[in-house]
């Protein structure tokens, strides 16, 4: 059985990851006003993080429609897919699940499980990573679902955001928070665990690093780690400084700068990390 997998932009593997497994990558999309662009095609993140900067229209962002799904199951059942893993962003933070579901119900040319990986960014991306390696080893579609049940229950994301500012825009705090955030230097430190999102209010930028810093440590022993940051490469090498001490013997850690429909959210400036807790023994 030739099982393949297609995932979407937000998993934010590095290039060289993507085809070395030879992943399908369904782009969503971002707009600014009229305008729209795919996700990693058409805008780059140097591009999009410069316009974001300066632009007074906000960016939306939307899920890829269900033709766009078809199409790319028909693409990797044409190259002789036999099967289709569909793995996608967390569903409590997008459409993407739900649409590609939708697809796969219309699609009968080869079997296509679509999955909620429950996770976000890169912590989706070191999912979807070790099923390509599952497959790459010959495991079967029910060992693989296992695997992703698994997984998804030590993947984590945690950051300290810049500002508030870009969470105002887009409705998802109100503008009390976001002024009194401003003048009490409090900053935003989200969380994403296991399809659940949370937030914790730190009083200075320098406590939410500590504190990102002790969530990570509260984990234990760690399997994968990354930075993730949002236009924030220097502050992203500065935790890396501070949190060498974390970081899986011998492994070179990623520093990824999140795909725009992230960063459309949460603005330049975070930083944090991806992490996959070791499995427990036993």
């Amino acid at each position: 059985m030739t099982i393949r997998i297609v995932t979407d932009s937000t998993c934010d593997l590095p290039p060289h990851i993507i085809e070395a497994y030879n992943i399908k990558v369904v782009p969503l999309f971002i707009h600014f006003g009229q305008e729209s662009y795919q996700d990693g095609i058409d805008l780059s993140r140097e591009a999009f993080y410069a316009r974001l900067a300066r632009d007074t229209t906000h960016p939306t962002t939307a899920a890829p429609g269900i033709a766009q799904f078809q199409t790319a199951y028909a693409q990797l059942a044409a190259e002789g897919a036999s099967a289709i893993l569909s793995i996608h962003i967390s569903s409590d933070l997008s459409t993407v699940v739900e649409v590609a579901r939708l697809a796969a119900t219309e699609f009968d040319e080869i079997p296509v499980t679509v999955i909620d990986s429950k996770a976000m960014s890169l912590g989706m991306g070191f999912i979807v990573q070790k099923v390509a390696e599952a497959i790459a080893e010959g495991q079967s579609i029910q060992d693989l679902l296992t695997l992703i049940d698994h997984l998804s229950a030590r993947t984590y994301v945690f950051a300290a955001l810049g500002t508030t500012q870009y969470l105002k825009r887009s409705g998802r705090v109100s503008g009390w928070q976001n002024g009194l955030g401003a003048l009490l230097q409090i900053k935003p430190l989200l969380k994403h665990h296991h399809g659940v999102s949370g937030s914790e209010l730190i009083r200075t930028p320098a406590k939410a690093i500590e504190r990102v810093i002790q969530l990570v440590e509260a984990l234990g022993d760690l399997e994968r780690l990354a930075l993730v940051h949002s236009d924030a490469l220097d502050k992203a090498l500065a935790l890396r400084r501070q949190a060498q001490h974390l970081f899986p013997h011998g492994e070179e850690p990623l520093a990824v700068n999140v795909t725009p429909v992230i960063g459309t959210h949460i603005g330049p400036g975070a930083v944090g990390f991806a992490v996959l807790a070791a499995a427990k023994s036993g």
